[in-house]
């Protein structure tokens, strides 16, 4: 094993900055309507980039790992979309907005970068 070798999916940049988007998307969905689907839409995205970073660093193979990194960056785009969504129809203030529409523009840059890191050695 490497020295600098990344044991745990927890310690990807990537993850790291996806975590904090998931948490901070969390947060701010508390003050939507439980029962909104446009609510429960936003918080499955959120979730789902952290959770298929997660899945593929547990994948055996390159193309395993790429496959879900690729959904993951799917999902952060996903997320962008309710976002305007909900910020168009007024479920989101623009502070909230501009916040978390930053945070995915990090982790979907961030994602680039582990995509094409996979593409070229085994991560």
């Amino acid at each position: 094993m490497q020295i600098n070798e990344i044991t745990t999916f927890t310690k990807l940049d990537t993850w790291k900055y996806s975590h904090l988007l998931a948490i901070a998307v969390l947060e701010a969905c508390k003050a939507m309507p439980t029962h909104n689907s446009l609510r429960k839409q936003i918080e499955r995205s959120a979730i789902s980039i952290t959770s298929n970073i997660a899945e593929g660093f547990g994948r055996q193979t390159i193309q395993d790992k790429k496959h879900f990194y690729v959904i993951s960056r799917g999902s952060a785009f996903e997320l962008q979309n309710q976002l305007l969504l909900a910020r168009d129809i007024g479920l989101i203030n623009k502070e909230d907005f501009d916040k978390l529409a930053n945070l995915s523009l990090d982790s979907i840059r961030l994602l680039h970068g582990l995509i094409r890191s996979t593409t070229v050695k085994n991560v």
